[in-house]
């Protein structure tokens, strides 16, 4: 089975436990509701949630009791690019095609979507009844995880003096953390050993870094229509990313030797990982 094959059916489980899951949209408030659903159910590949279902599988886990804690990486994510949108942040009109929450609900009713989200985010990661699992979410999304990484991101816009640290501190943690924790909490749900818990996750962040860095790439190279966002505004904002540092060849370059060392680190994995590895060379080839 390819990547593509795979997150396809995964996302359709995702999806459909996400929306028995969630309330419905005549549930008082309505707005909150509706709004909840409209970005939860805009699209997206749920790259995180199969990552996380991949590594569990990868060490023979249960496919049922990792389903919440994929379906909660997924709330998560869609909480941050809800926020991610915002005027105060990046401002943007188009998210997955379709015009962003704030501009269809307002920018109010868009942040407590976007809190109600992480709330219940971690209420379905508690399912699996296993706390680690909330200490590994809580790290990664944190001051020294995504939270830290957008502050970075935000404080470097505009500035001349931007250099390779600064946006691997930036990607690393505004992206490649979550995508981490994802493989992290596979593994536990699995019940993998802690040596093996720590692989999973060093291969995480390798892909979550080259992840970032394609998205950086295609912010250049893609259209509006077939990245289902706003093409060209990380250049329109002056953001901090690997194509400003090191020009577009070179970072195609470093995004490819990533991807390479991710699947190295991948050879360390005990079970199987032959969908991980088609997940990792996904990332390097993707056009959206």
């Amino acid at each position: 089975m390819n990547a593509e094959d795979f997150l396809s059916i995964q996302k359709e489980r995702v999806n459909g436990f996400l929306d028995v899951y969630l309330l419905s949209e005549t549930v008082k408030p309505e707005s909150i509701h509706k709004a909840i659903r409209y970005s939860v159910f805009s699209g997206g590949k749920r790259f995180r949630a199969g990552l996380c279902i991949a590594a569990c599988e990868a060490f023979n886990g249960d496919s049922e009791r990792v389903l919440p804690v994929a379906s909660g990486i997924e709330l998560i994510h869609t909480y941050s690019l809800i926020h991610d949108d915002l005027p105060c942040m990046d401002d943007d009109d188009l998210r997955r095609g379709k015009p962003t929450l704030h501009r269809v609900f307002g920018e109010n009713i868009a942040v407590l979507a976007g809190d109600a989200l992480n709330a219940l985010a971690f209420n379905l990661v508690s399912l699996a009844g296993d706390c680690r699992l909330i200490r590994v979410l809580a790290d990664a999304i944190g001051t020294l995880g995504m939270i830290g990484g957008q502050v970075a991101d935000v404080e470097s816009e505009g500035r001349s003096d931007i250099g390779g640290n600064d946006v691997y501190f930036i990607h690393t943690r505004k992206t490649a953390a979550l995508i981490r924790a994802s493989m992290e909490m596979g593994a536990m749900t699995a019940g993998a050993p802690q040596d093996q818990i720590y692989i999973a996750g060093e291969f995480g962040s390798l892909v979550g870094l080259a992840f970032q860095i394609v998205d950086d790439i295609l912010d250049i190279e893609s259209s509006d229509e077939v990245l289902g966002k706003d093409v060209g505004s990380d250049q329109q904002q002056d953001k901090a990313t690997y194509p400003k540092v090191f020009g577009l060849d070179r970072s195609k370059e470093i995004a490819r030797t990533t991807i390479d060392d991710a699947r190295a680190v991948l050879t360390k994995l005990n079970g199987e990982k032959g969908i991980l590895d088609e997940l990792a060379r996904f990332v390097i080839s993707r056009v959206y």
